[in-house]
């Protein structure tokens, strides 16, 4: 098992190397064509050329996708054509909601901001009529504790404290022994299924996650960071949920 570093906090890059190693197959998403139609009236036109590029309103970049369930499908375009940014889209087949998350890196350091910014948007998607609720800000996972295993040397806990921190510990990897309190935000997009996104404020790194609290208990991610030389860098990443259990707040509710 790997000792906890002795000469400072581990860079993004150190700890994201091989965290996709249980991440749910790809989906090839070749010929298919998807529009989503954002709360605040922006389009994206998505059209998949192949298993690895699309075009999205006239602009052509790469992208990821996985079948999180038969009719959930989590994509991400880790942008080319804008460094620095990404754009993660969560949507359904067959009640047409979507959600969008844009990540940015900042130009700069800012004491006691992240320096990777997220913005969240929910959607409609073309196809049909929209059904059951429309994805949005959750209190659902306050009080809970989890375990997510990523690879073999990757295992950290969670425990999500109020409806914008959570608290992580690393137990296995080049981590361990490190552990923060971090920016976090978390939308319900069907039932068990939950937007989870962290923003640190150690180092220049912040998160999409999709986890499946239902039967599957996978979760599935990317990051968006600097690494240790600076350069703009895109992971993916899933793995494996471990409920642990959960607490109540008897007397007053958590922010």
């Amino acid at each position: 098992m790997p000792e906890a570093p002795t000469d400072g906090w581990r860079t993004y890059d150190e700890f994201a190397a091989g965290i996709a190693t249980y991440r749910l197959p790809d989906a090839d998403l070749t010929g298919r064509d998807v529009t989503i139609t954002l709360d605040d009236g922006e389009v994206l036109n998505l059209s998949f050329k192949d298993a690895e590029h699309v075009v999205c309103n006239g602009v052509e970049d790469p992208y990821d996708a996985v079948a999180v369930r038969d009719d959930v499908l989590f994509v991400n375009l880790p942008l080319t054509s804008v460094d620095g940014e990404a754009l993660t889209v969560v949507y359904s087949t067959t009640s047409h909601r979507a959600l969008a998350v844009r990540s940015v890196i900042g130009a700069e350091d800012v004491e006691g901001v992240p320096r990777v910014s997220q913005s969240f948007q929910s959607g409609v998607t073309d196809g049909g009529p929209p059904t059951g609720a429309a994805p949005g800000p959750s209190r659902d996972l306050i009080g809970k504790r989890n375990l997510y295993r990523y690879s073999p040397e990757h295992l950290y806990e969670h425990v999500y404290v109020s409806s914008e921190r959570y608290a992580w510990q690393c137990l296995e990897g080049v981590q361990r022994g490190h552990g923060d309190m971090d920016l976090s935000t978390v939308w319900k997009f069907a039932d068990g299924l939950y937007l989870f996104c962290f923003r640190e404020f150690r180092i220049a790194v912040a998160s999409v996650w999709l986890h499946d609290l239902g039967y599957a208990l996978r979760t599935t991610g990317v990051f968006l960071g600097l690494t240790g030389d600076g350069r703009s860098e895109h992971s993916r990443a899933g793995g494996h949920i471990y409920p642990l259990g959960s607490v109540g707040y008897p007397d007053a509710q958590p922010v």
